[in-house]
């Protein structure tokens, strides 16, 4: 279970007062959850105006940032081909496992300096996030494009006869090559089609060469022969074979046309491979510094959010609730139960709520503390 609960409630007497009452509510007594103090420094608070434009601007940072850290995770699974052990192993957080990096969490004081504002620090997370959302579209396009022509190419080397590139299949010497008069054509002929093949191939029109066909290759369902005719035959050729249900090719042996496929087949997969390392490094690190943004705006939101709710002085403690997924329904009874003085509105709304289905609490949850849901199942695996 990789869903965690981010509250903050006023200190009592003391934050630790806060802390104690709430590990007693919901682990000492029963096992609902799994809980951590969340550390949120001391920030600068600014005024009562600029918390809430900024209460509004961090909302949307938020969700605009947990696209990007889902699609960079997304785009690792792709470039990996949704290898999960593979792609779990490199989204990581500061070198550790996403869990250990929330449950442990440490404001990054270099990245995002406490003593700037609010504002600005929530401007750094913006404009740090928007250059990585960014420079993944660029990458991304680049190598699907990459990925996508060597695709083709392989696509037209597998399949069926009826559709398939040839070029793998011949060789120079299966044809009648440089003749004025002459040309060797490739059909398509179903396997249980190869007796009456041999019978009627000679007098499908007129002026094909006797004893001139060939079995080149085989696959599941048909089989390639050659044939030669004289030039003037082909369309006649081509009519006669159709009512046959046997399908001639379009193909004319080029030396230089295939060397140049498998030369351009030879370089995208070079070029795949050439690209494919940097790529998983830099969705690697990038998701990262995405990941680590995301938490310090959920940070961000709590502090702004308490501050906004509980008031001032800065009184209030943050805990971090990984919640036992069997008992997330009494959790939130208990919570609700911990709390519901602090705003006796929100509790009466969650009461009335409780047990009518589809009732939707607008767009995020409201409850008598302050709440954000972090949720770490970042993948969908096909």
């Amino acid at each position: 279970m990789t869903e965690f609960w981010l509250i903050s409630a006023p200190g009592e007497k003391t934050c630790q007062q806060t802390w104690d009452q709430m590990m007693v509510a919901t682990t000492r007594n029963n096992n609902l959850s799994t809980n951590n103090k969340f550390n949120i420094p001391d920030l600068k608070v600014g005024t009562l105006d600029v918390l809430v434009g900024l209460s509004d601007d961090l909302a949307k940072l938020d969700s605009f940032i947990e696209g990007v850290v889902k699609k960079v995770s997304q785009y690792m699974a792709d470039v990996l081909e949704d290898s999960r052990d593979k792609v779990q192993e490199n989204l990581l957080a500061n070198g550790v496992d996403l869990v250990t990096y929330i449950t442990r969490f440490q404001w990054d004081m270099a990245k995002y300096p406490i003593k700037q504002s609010l504002k600005n620090i929530s401007d750094i997370i913006s404009k740090q996030v928007s250059q990585i959302d960014n420079d993944l579209k660029a990458r991304a396009s680049a190598y699907n494009n990459l990925k996508g022509n060597l695709q083709n190419l392989e696509r037209k080397n597998a399949g069926s006869l009826l559709t398939r590139s040839l070029a793998d299949i011949v060789k120079k010497e299966d044809f009648v090559i440089d003749s004025e008069y002459l040309i060797t054509m490739l059909v398509v002929v179903p396997k249980t089609s190869y007796a009456d093949w041999q019978k009627t191939y000679e007098t499908l029109s007129e002026m094909v060469v006797p004893r001139s066909t060939n079995l080149l290759f085989e696959d599941h369902d048909s089989g390639l022969f050659s044939v030669t005719l004289f030039r003037k035959a082909i369309d006649d050729f081509r009519h006669k074979a159709r009512e046959n249900k046997y399908t001639v090719r379009d193909f004319q042996y080029n030396e230089q046309e295939m060397n140049a496929d498998k030369e351009e087949m030879t370089r995208l997969s070079t070029d795949k491979k050439k690209q494919f390392g940097p790529l998983v490094r830099w969705l690697k690190v990038n998701f990262s510094e995405a990941f680590i943004a995301w938490i310090h705006i959920k940070a961000l939101r709590v502090f702004v959010e308490s501050v906004l709710r509980y008031g001032l002085p800065v009184n209030f403690q943050a805990m971090l609730l990984q919640p036992n997924k069997k008992n997330m329904k009494k959790l939130r009874e208990v919570l609700n139960d911990l709390y519901k003085h602090l705003d006796s509105s929100a509790a009466a709304v969650i009461d009335s709520a409780m047990d009518i289905p589809g009732l939707n609490l607008s767009q995020q949850e409201y409850y008598p503390y302050v709440y954000y849901k972090i949720d770490c199942n970042l993948l969908d695996f096909k």
